[in-house]
């Protein structure tokens, strides 16, 4: 890499190099039988330059031929991609234990006991079409540039996913449980999904009306797709996000306050840099419902007069190799500040409501505007605070800001889910629809 960042020093202006290396396993059961063993180590390196104000990019998954490679960076020039910002000269940056050697010494073989041991149980006492998995993965980051900056990130995890499906039907109950250091998952985190899941068994028929939606964190990506968008430097500058004049003013409930933690350290993934070498930090972008900032990366920070908050990620909604992608302003670390409500709490406030445990369609709708149309995948049944089944063919619908002023309680836990770590949300007078 040193010597690829000095030929690119002789020929630009600025260069940048980025190195990712993951390495996983994954084991994956399906109705209760080991189905699929898998290990994958990629490798791959970007390089990003900037010449006379104008933006080149290359990317290889095997560097062979370093003059081939910046010269394919250089031809990429010709695409006249502006460039107004400079790489930063980042050091002295804070230190996190975001690597447990043990976690590379998790072999398959455990990994398969753990969740036969967790199916055995579960399909004793459930009817459900069982899926769960178990990984590790370790990933080394690593960032050069011809301004001074060398910085790496070494992170490692240990996970499980389980998910239990109902008879006939896709719609499941799942959870993520994940850690820095190797684990297993608690006898007691198994027995309450396994309560749910029972509790939930009868299908309820329901009519459309307004009740009370309880949101849980295996939905909450739905949320978070519109609140990234709508407050993303990258949608102020296309002028398509509706609150880019409210900064300063109440959008939601005072109990909703949402943030970006790369340096909590007690979960897997913390970072004191983001993809570009920017220095991050904890970042308020909502707080108490007042809107008090945006984020950026250096590109659209450029663009609207300001500095990057170390939001430059590799990164797209959809997913994706980040070693195809140039960076843009995401959140890796998205936070809901949590309530003083247990969910057995939040359960009890219901009077008549859903549980939407799972979304089917966040991603379509108008997600810049912040408005959801999404099927319940599963939606739980609450009457008089206790769940007596689970409904099938209903939609819930509404835009995230609107909603998002009829919080009636949050969760006093945060849960790792796609996205993010997020709590419980109830709120009330939410659009049900059944077919």
């Amino acid at each position: 890499m040193e010597k690829l960042l000095e030929m690119a020093k002789k020929v630009c202006d600025q260069a940048e190099i980025y190195y990712n290396e993951p390495n996983s396993s994954e084991v994956l059961f399906q109705k209760g039988e080991l189905h699929d063993i898998e290990s994958q180590f990629q490798s791959g390196i970007a390089l990003r330059i900037i010449k006379d104000g104008k933006l080149g990019f290359s990317y290889t998954k095997n560097l062979i031929d370093r003059e081939e490679f910046l010269q394919n960076a250089l031809d990429s020039l010709k695409g006249g991609v502006k460039a107004g910002y400079s790489f930063p000269l980042t050091k002295e940056l804070p230190q996190f234990n975001t690597y447990d050697p043990h976690v590379e010494k998790v072999t398959s073989v455990e990994m398969v006991d753990h969740c036969q041991g967790m199916a055995d149980v579960i399909m004793e006492e459930t009817d459900a079409e069982l899926e769960i998995a178990g990984y590790k993965e370790t990933r080394t980051i690593r960032i050069m540039n011809t301004n001074g900056t060398d910085l790496q990130n070494i992170s490692g995890s240990n996970g499980y996913w389980v998910n239990l499906i109902y008879p006939g039907g896709g719609a499941g109950l799942s959870r993520i449980f994940e850690e820095k250091k190797p684990f297993t998952v608690s006898k007691k985190d198994i027995a309450e999904l396994i309560e749910l899941y029972n509790s939930s068994s009868k299908v309820i028929d329901i009519t459309s009306d307004k009740m009370q939606v309880l949101f849980m964190p295996g939905c909450m990506y739905t949320f978070l797709w519109r609140l990234l968008s709508g407050t993303s430097a990258k949608s102020i500058f296309e002028n398509i996000s509706p609150i880019k004049e409210d900064i300063g003013k109440k959008i939601m409930s005072d109990m909703i306050s949402f943030y970006d933690d790369p340096h909590d350290d007690s979960v897997p993934g913390a970072r004191s840099f983001d993809d570009e070498g920017v220095r991050t930090r904890k970042f308020s972008i909502i707080e108490k419902g007042v809107l008090k900032n945006f984020f950026y990366d250096l590109n659209y920070a450029k663009k609207l007069n300001a500095e990057s908050t170390g939001h430059g990620y590799r990164s797209s909604m959809w997913g994706g190799d980040p070693i195809t992608m140039t960076p843009t302003p995401s959140l890796r670390h998205p936070r809901i500040e949590i309530g003083d409500k247990s969910f057995e709490e939040l359960v009890s406030m219901m009077d008549t409501g859903i549980i939407l445990d799972g979304a089917m369609g966040a991603h379509s709708g108008n997600i810049p505007n912040g408005d959801y149309s999404v099927g319940v995948s599963p939606g739980l049944y609450v009457e008089n605070g206790e769940i007596i089944g689970r409904v099938k063919d209903v939609m819930v619908a509404g835009n995230v800001y609107d909603t998002l002023k009829k919080v009636i309680a949050v969760e006093n836990k945060l849960h790792t889910c796609w996205g993010g770590r997020m709590p419980a949300i109830l709120c009330e007078n939410i659009s049900v629809s059944s077919k």
